[in-house]
């Protein structure tokens, strides 16, 4: 796939992942008064955070880039490949299953699309960068450890 259309795809992804999330907001499925869903995204908000805190000063990109520095296989990415979009997912489905509608439904596939999306073009470059990513990826699942 070429930069450009990687790029593409990619933003498009986030934008997905976005609107998912908003809507999902504006339709009051996101936040729940169930201990279950408040207690799955603070777990999931935590992860987030320590993610980022291991992935360092890189900065946010809106479309997959791969930043210099080398693969980060340590903290919560020695577990999954993408702790950060996990702990989306986490939230907006935790969100989803505590405030049960079909139209909830449909805004956290949106919002799985994105990410998938983004995952996708996020690998496609990393393994351009990173040769060792191969290795890494047959050892660590994308989402969730020893699942998917």
């Amino acid at each position: 796939m070429k930069q450009n259309r990687i790029d593409i795809f990619s933003a498009v992804g986030l934008l997905s992942m976005i609107a998912g999330i908003l809507l999902l907001l504006s339709n009051q499925g996101l936040l729940s008064l169930s201990p279950i869903v408040i207690a799955v995204q603070i777990l999931a908000v935590l992860l987030m955070i320590w993610a980022r805190l291991t992935f360092g000063r890189r900065s946010f990109h809106a479309t997959a880039s791969p930043t210099e520095g080398g693969l980060v296989t340590t903290g919560p990415y020695r577990y999954v490949r993408h702790p950060i979009y996990a702990a989306a997912l986490f939230i907006t489905w935790a969100g989803v299953f505590g405030n049960l509608s079909v139209l909830n439904v449909a805004f956290g596939f949106l919002t799985l699309a994105g990410a998938l999306a983004r995952i996708y073009c996020e690998e496609t470059l990393v393994r351009v960068r990173y040769p060792e990513y191969d290795d890494y990826a047959k050892k660590t699942r994308p989402l969730i450890p020893f699942l998917f």
